[in-house]
């Protein structure tokens, strides 16, 4: 699955390739969005929570997406060959006049009010490539439950949104702990 850096460089990619502009072309390819049309609309940013995609766009709606194992966003310029898997895997076109962006395999694909992004982003906890990153908060909520396992506890998107199986491991490794290890019981959090 990827982790938190990952979906930072998708969001700047489809930030960069998206913001600004109108979009011409919007297909949303899952039942429940057949008949939704961005087209018209300006993409206003592209922004990462955690492993979570927030596309917002002009009119207060926001597109969210999670990449979960293997969901990918791929940016291509007219005319080019579209890469990224067969055709029956595309969930998501986004098109302007410059790129169209293109989502394969994303198992979370979800239009919403920008105003509600809480309902699906609200729950998690500090990101730590983010500009709101409290480390003192994410501690807090990670010793709230002293005898869970460190390792456990890291992947709890509710104590820092965001990190994954590698960070888990770097984090212990850097730390000289056992995943397995209470996060009470650290020498000195």
């Amino acid at each position: 699955m990827p982790e938190g850096d990952t979906v930072w460089r998708v969001a700047r990619q489809l930030h960069e390739a998206l913001a600004g502009e109108e979009l011409i072309r919007c297909e949303l390819r899952v039942p429940r969005l057949a008949t939704a049309d961005l087209s018209g609309r300006t993409v206003r940013e592209v922004v990462p929570r955690g492993k979570h995609l927030l596309l917002r766009v002009e009119g207060g709606l926001t597109l969210h997406s999670h990449l979960r194992m293997d969901g990918a966003w791929r940016i291509h310029t007219p005319g080019e060959r579209w890469r990224g898997g067969p055709a029956h895997q595309i969930r998501a076109v986004l098109g302007t006049a410059h790129r169209t962006a293109v989502g394969y395999r994303l198992p979370v694909l979800e239009l919403i009010r920008t105003a509600d992004e809480a309902r699906v982003v609200g729950h998690l906890g500090p990101d730590p490539l983010g500009p709101d990153w409290d480390p003192e908060e994410a501690l807090r909520r990670l010793l709230t439950a002293p005898d869970r396992p460190l390792g456990e506890a890291l992947l709890d998107q509710r104590n820092l949104a965001g990190i994954g199986n590698v960070y888990r491991c770097e984090l212990c490794f850097v730390l000289g702990a056992s995943p397995w290890l209470p996060v009470g019981q650290l020498p000195d959090p």
